[in-house]
């Protein structure tokens, strides 16, 4: 079962279009939604975005119907004011300045005139906008990776002087002259227009939409629409988005800690004079898998940086490593919440319908995770995948707590029949506090890491993975350093007087015990303490009992 969801997810995977990265190419077709969120890219200074056109045509055909793109400037990802605040009309309707708290620029098709118009609010009254990247002036400015400028375009420039020749750059309130072209008796018009951030006022979180403008009308037939996009987006030579650029050392430095934390886990099974679970070395494959899953993404992005896109081979090991990790832990937190190897060696039936509940859902789930990084933005499929993911994720991390839930119980009503309850006790404080860390695990890499997203400027949008990375990392340390092969640890504790007292304290507070008074003993039985190597030949002796389970 587990080898078709997987072999199905890598077919999944494996059918995705090529070029992924931060160059993006759409093709749409009948495509009826009101407005379409192309891209969002934070820029700095130096940074460029090419749009170009082709191939446009709508169904039916008005030449004086209102199509074209926005663009807006944020300092964050939250959701966009200004956008939102225009849902019940078409954007590109209304002018720009009425607003001024707006930061945004229109681009409207006038396929009458075979024009392009461009209006800015009051805010981008200064954004450069030219034709082509063949117009923009030949200079790089400092935070653009640094490099200077170069004898040949100085030359260049000069040679351009002193020709006459001078960049066409578009101010707001002017227009770009678009082409078009009969086919079969059908009108395709062809667009482009480039936005290039020359001074530090500019830089900001750019957010390009297209905006299909008939249909706001209620009433009115559906115009469906058919053209291809391409985008191209980079700050310099470099293809990350400004809140992007760390992730690449970031993964890697993340990479080589995990690895080494692996290392010194396998170290410790290796020297432990303890009984060592086969749990454990699932925990050492789970901590190679995440570096490897690391690595691998690590590698991805550097090409995007560099490229654009990134290398197919480079991200198939990543699919494949997430892939893997993402199952092998919901695998680890369900075995160690039912208390496998720690209170019981079988699985019960309840258990495994959990399994065959999580572990599909989780592949799913990273199935879609992946289908959202590697989509284009403004594909139906992004926003349908990125639904899946937030239902069946939220599911997969219910249904983790119910086996810890489970085991609390058991080892509550334990403590009543079995006569240990001191070792009873220490077990159940210790799947109390695993259950605290599930939840606060879940809390901190799902609600927190959303909010960072939000909140933070568009340069420190890093912020929010190197949170997640980092509480991943505290969550595997704690799991460890809790349900470690160790005499401390409370599988292997003996029941002294003392333990029992607390567990008296315990049982009289539960719920099925409220109102009883406690009972004094009479008797008490004296057990000599057997020394630490009476311990690890008796704990051998168990552990041996069960190596057939």
């Amino acid at each position: 079962m587990a080898l078709k969801i997987f072999v199905f997810s890598f077919l999944c995977l494996a059918l995705l279009e090529s070029g992924f990265g931060r160059i993006h190419k759409l093709e749409m077709k009948n495509e009826a939604r009101r407005f379409i969120s192309l891209s969002t890219f934070g820029f700095f200074q130096g940074g460029l975005l090419d749009v170009n056109l082709t191939n446009f045509h709508a169904n039916p055909f008005n030449e004086k119907a209102v199509f074209g793109f926005s663009l807006d400037r944020t300092l964050s990802d939250a959701m966009n004011p200004y956008l939102d605040s225009h849902q019940d009309g078409c954007l590109l309707q209304q002018p720009p300045n009425q607003e001024p708290s707006g930061a945004v620029a229109y681009f409207t098709l006038d396929l009458q005139n075979k024009l392009l118009r461009v209006n800015c609010s009051h805010e981008l009254q200064s954004i450069h906008i030219y034709k082509s990247q063949s117009d923009i002036p030949l200079f790089r400015p400092k935070r653009a990776n640094g490099m200077s400028i170069s004898h040949t375009n100085l030359f260049s420039q000069r040679r351009r002087r002193s020709t006459g020749t001078t960049s066409t750059q578009l101010t707001c309130s002017q227009q770009i002259r678009i082409s078009s072209k009969v086919i079969e008796g059908v009108n395709y018009y062809n667009a482009n227009f480039v936005m290039f951030v020359a001074t530090e006022r500019e830089e900001g979180l750019y957010n390009l939409y297209f905006h299909n403008c008939p249909n706001y009308e209620e009433k009115s037939k559906p115009v469906l629409l058919d053209f291809t996009i391409s985008i191209e987006e980079k700050n310099g030579e470099n293809y990350l988005s400004a809140g992007e650029m760390p992730l690449p050392a970031l993964y890697f430095m993340m990479a080589l800690l995990f690895f080494l934390s692996g290392c010194f886990w396998v170290f410790i099974l290796r020297k432990s004079r303890h009984p060592v679970y086969k749990i454990h070395y699932l925990m050492a494959v789970l901590v190679y898998l995440k570096s490897l899953s690391l690595l691998f993404h690590g590698i991805n992005y550097h090409f995007i940086q560099t490229k654009g896109e990134h290398v197919a081979a480079w991200a198939i090991l990543y699919y494949v490593a997430h892939l893997l990790k993402g199952a092998v832990l919901f695998i680890t937190i369900v075995l160690v919440g039912t208390g496998w190897t720690f209170i019981k060696h079988i699985l019960s039936e309840k258990d495994k319908k959990i399994f065959m509940i999580v572990i599909p859902l989780q592949v799913l789930a990273n199935v879609a995770e992946i289908i959202i990084e590697e989509s284009e933005e403004g594909t139906v499929e992004h926003h349908t995948w990125r639904d899946v993911f937030i239902l069946v994720d939220l599911i997969c991390c219910g249904a983790i707590l119910f086996p810890v839930v489970w085991s609390i119980r058991h080892l509550q009503e334990a403590s009543h029949t079995d006569g240990k309850a001191a070792i009873n006790l220490r077990k159940l404080k210790l799947f109390r506090h695993f259950y605290i860390m599930i939840v606060c695990y879940i809390y901190f890499t799902r609600i927190i890491v959303y909010l960072l997203k939000i909140t933070v400027p568009f340069q420190y949008e890093w912020l929010d993975e190197m949170f997640r990375e980092m509480a991943t990392y505290v969550f595997f340390v704690l799991t460890g350093y809790k349900f470690r092969p160790a005499s401390a640890n409370p599988y292997f504790q003996v029941t002294t007087e003392d333990d029992d007292e607390d567990m008296d304290v315990v049982v009289s507070q539960s719920g099925l015990t409220e109102g009883l008074s406690k009972i004094a003993r009479t008797t008490k039985v004296m057990v000599d303490e057997p020394s630490d190597e009476e311990k690890d030949n008796l704990l051998a002796k168990r552990e041996s009992s069960h190596e057939y389970d």
